[in-house]
């Protein structure tokens, strides 16, 4: 790496005028977050059943007696062998995070729209222990935005993240957070794609403090695997 070399008194110049925009960009994203919190709920009305290790169960199980949901769509597609390393790279970090937010009244679980063995063979080979339930048969997916069928892509009808028209991928990934109010009602509050999963994913957070960052000459995330692949 060829980068600047300066005295200790030089270094700290520089980082001081650094940590002057660190601390606005900080406070202005403490005032988003704060909008985020106050966006409107949708009531959830459609009876959703996923299959999960314990049977089946509904949208209001996986809130696991909590008041906070967070589910997390992992890409696995009916048919396919694929397993996607962004999904795989975020659910890396799932366990360790949520032993935390469980007590501060959240829980989690991802969902695919493959059979119960599918994501029982991933989840087997990865070591994860999160819940992960299947959604294969319901609506859940499409009605979330990250699962398409083949006449809509044909037709330019999938649309994801807010507006972007998918041409192939059946299957994407995204985000949602649900809440449950005193009586019952569960309502969706908040949903994120694309680059908006960052926000899981702690591993950049740290490769952002070294000088080669996130070292994607080839690609976005290109240097990324399923931790059993490295």
């Amino acid at each position: 790496m060829n980068h600047a070399i300066v005295s200790r008194e030089e270094w700290l110049d520089a980082r001081k005028a650094l940590h002057a925009k660190e601390r606005e960009i900080t406070h202005a994203l403490d005032a988003l977050r704060a909008e985020r919190r106050q966006l409107p709920w949708v009531a959830i009305g459609k009876p959703y059943v996923f299959n999960g290790s314990e049977g089946p169960c509904t949208l209001d199980d996986l809130f696991r007696g909590r008041s906070q949901l967070a589910i997390y769509n992992f890409m696995l597609t009916p048919g396919s062998d694929h397993v996607c390393r962004g999904c795989s790279f975020i659910a890396d970090h799932v366990d360790a995070a949520r032993q935390h937010f469980e007590h501060a009244d959240l829980s989690f679980a991802a969902i695919s729209r493959v059979p119960l063995s599918r994501i029982e063979a991933v989840k087997a080979r990865m070591g994860w222990t999160f819940p992960w339930v299947s959604s294969h048969g319901s609506d859940f997916n499409f009605d979330f935005g990250v699962s398409f069928k083949p006449e809509d892509i044909e037709a330019g009808r999938a649309i994801y993240n807010y507006g972007e028209v998918l041409r192939e991928s059946q299957d994407m990934f995204g985000t949602h957070i649900f809440v449950k109010d005193d009586s019952g009602t569960v309502f969706h509050t908040y949903s994120t794609f694309r680059r908006g999963a960052e926000l899981l994913m702690g591993a950049l957070n740290w490769l952002d403090l070294a000088p080669k960052g996130r070292n994607e000459g080839a690609g976005t995330m290109s240097w990324v695997r399923l931790h059993d692949e490295y």
